[in-house]
């Protein structure tokens, strides 16, 4: 139904609550399974098979779940691991460059995979236009610079009292980067 790069080397579990493990029927979804982690915005599916086997709903019902129980932590991931868990087609992990946020521990800077590269992914809590406006950006988010949109828009503006800093117009926008 789906493919994406997987990381089997992640503890899923952490992505659910004790309310979740503790349900005598909840847990059943994963028996016989070995459902690995992969990002929600990096996969293909076959949109065909998505609406004949109503994976819209599926998900949604995971998600009224969700509301009425807390099962699992904030994101998009957890629904979509109860669903499709164990059952995604791997693919080739080139195809999604992960974790250029840095380590959400540490907030280390991450190397890229060695080999060709298809997609550059800061995911984790630090993004690279908020690393190279402190002036402590890491190697990998030079590739970002020319990107970045609001770079030039701001460069033009006079500093008038009232409009919008250059970070402030990047937090508006976040949600469209990965």
């Amino acid at each position: 139904m789906i493919g994406a790069p997987e990381y089997c080397h992640a503890d899923f579990t952490k992505y659910f609550t004790d309310e979740l493990w503790s349900d005598t029927e909840l847990p059943a979804v994963f028996n016989g399974k070995s459902p690995c982690y992969f990002n929600t915005g990096v996969m293909v599916m076959d949109l065909s098979r998505w609406r004949e086997g109503e994976y819209t709903r599926r998900i949604e019902r995971w998600m009224e779940i969700q509301k009425e129980r807390r099962i699992y932590e904030l994101g998009s991931l957890p629904p979509f691991l109860l669903v499709f868990g164990g059952d995604v087609v791997p693919i080739d992990q080139r195809w999604n460059q992960h974790g250029l946020g840095g380590d959400n521990v540490s907030g280390s800077c991450r190397a890229l995979h060695p080999g060709p590269v298809s997609l550059l992914h800061w995911s984790g809590k630090l993004k690279p236009w908020a690393r190279l406006d402190a002036g402590e950006p890491c190697p990998v988010d030079y590739f970002w610079m020319p990107y970045d949109l609001y770079k030039f828009a701001t460069s033009a503006r006079s500093n008038r009292h009232g409009e919008p800093s250059r970070t402030e117009m990047r937090q508006d926008r976040k949600f469209f980067l990965v």
